[in-house]
């Protein structure tokens, strides 16, 4: 009976101690795990999903990055009133497919967007499915993991480079942690969403980047074909007939190219707007491959009726100007890409009743779900 006691008071002794041991590991080694999230993508859609392995997407993780998105106190500034604030949500706005849009007097032609008036080097582009893009962001791909030159690799830093630049929210990091901070609700989020009540920039900077990771847009009347839920009209199939043929629109190549769902590869084109070549933050000012002056990326047009101006500069204001560049104004140049087919007769030479064809097939690509 002894033994079977000293055994017991032993096993409780042990225990005793676990428990306390437990209780004095600091905060990073706790057992704290967030809820997963779990993306619904349809059945088509790519599986190789752009998540750094130290930020996972996480339930909680998401909420708290939508809030602070949406939080103008994240440019440095305390006001309470939230209209007079920046945040990141000021330009990348849902109705315009977290893009910028041509319909804000504050950000004319989308393209100044900062606090300070600065126009931004290029037109924003949209926020949403860049989860299945691995080849960097921004129109020439510069913050890249492969970007040995500078130490922007990520989403995050994307966020880092907003909350910092002249062109954006023109703030320092001090301030827009200290302004964060004042917010009372806050470190509960925190906690929930990775452990304690710690607010860092790291933390700030991951929340935001898992939120527009969450950012996917698959619900267009195309999906629904696609998924034999609706049917393309007749003039909308032979839009998309136009634009997957090479005899036709030749849309395809880069803007789809394999049959892509998200109808862009994510690469990098010269695509005649041009013949001479200024801008320092072109492909070539990344790579530094001559084959890439004047290269940009070719942006997906999944949701482009309600994500005016266009190309990189923005300088075409509605659909119609863009199709009737590609359709007459193409430009030849030494670094014009292998894929511009129909360069040498200027453009795609379609005929007033196919380029309404074609534009009819565009429209099926709105998400309106996700834009509303």
């Amino acid at each position: 009976m002894k033994c079977i006691l000293n055994t017991f008071f032993l096993i409780l002794f042990y225990a005793s101690l676990m428990m306390l041991m437990d209780a004095c590991k600091p905060p990073e080694e706790s057992d704290f795990k967030a809820t997963p999230y779990e993306l619904e993508l349809p059945h088509y859609f790519p599986t190789n999903l752009n998540i750094p392995n130290d930020n996972p997407l996480t339930v909680e993780g998401i909420s708290l990055g939508e809030k602070l998105f949406h939080d103008g106190h994240l440019s440095g500034y305390t006001s309470t009133d939230q209209d007079s604030l920046m945040s990141c949500a000021s330009c990348h706005r849902r109705e315009n497919a977290f893009d910028v849009g041509i319909d804000q007097p504050r950000f004319p032609n989308g393209i100044t967007c900062g606090r300070t008036g600065i126009p931004t080097p290029h037109s924003p582009m949209p926020l949403f499915n860049l989860i299945f893009n691995h080849e960097g962001y921004f129109w020439n791909g510069m913050i890249h993991l492969s970007n040995k030159d500078l130490q922007k690799r990520t989403i995050e830093d994307v966020v880092v480079m907003g909350i910092l630049a002249p062109h954006e929210m023109n703030s320092t990091i001090e301030r827009a942690v200290a302004a964060i901070k004042k917010d009372p609700s806050y470190p509960l989020l925190f906690k929930k969403a990775f452990g304690t009540e710690e607010i860092t920039i790291d933390r700030i900077c991951k929340a935001i980047a898992q939120y527009i990771r969450s950012l996917v847009s698959v619900n267009s009347k195309f999906d629904r074909y696609l998924q034999n839920s609706e049917q393309l009209t007749p003039q909308e199939l032979k839009g998309y007939i136009l634009f997957i043929t090479e005899e036709g629109a030749d849309c395809f190549h880069c803007h789809g190219s394999g049959g892509s769902p998200l109808f862009t590869s994510n690469l990098f084109y010269n695509n005649g707007l041009d013949v001479q070549f200024s801008d320092k933050r072109d492909r070539f000012a990344f790579t530094g491959n001559p084959n890439d002056r004047g290269a940009y990326r070719a942006p997906s047009l999944r949701n482009i009726m309600v994500t005016p101006p266009y190309m990189h500069d923005g300088r075409f204001k509605t659909i119609d100007e863009v199709l009737y560049f590609y359709n007459f104004e193409v430009q030849n140049s030494p670094y014009i890409h292998p894929l511009m087919h129909k360069v040498e007769q200027g453009g795609a030479m379609l005929t007033p009743s196919q380029i309404a064809d074609l534009k009819a097939f565009l429209n099926t690509l709105t998400d309106e779900e996700f834009v509303k």
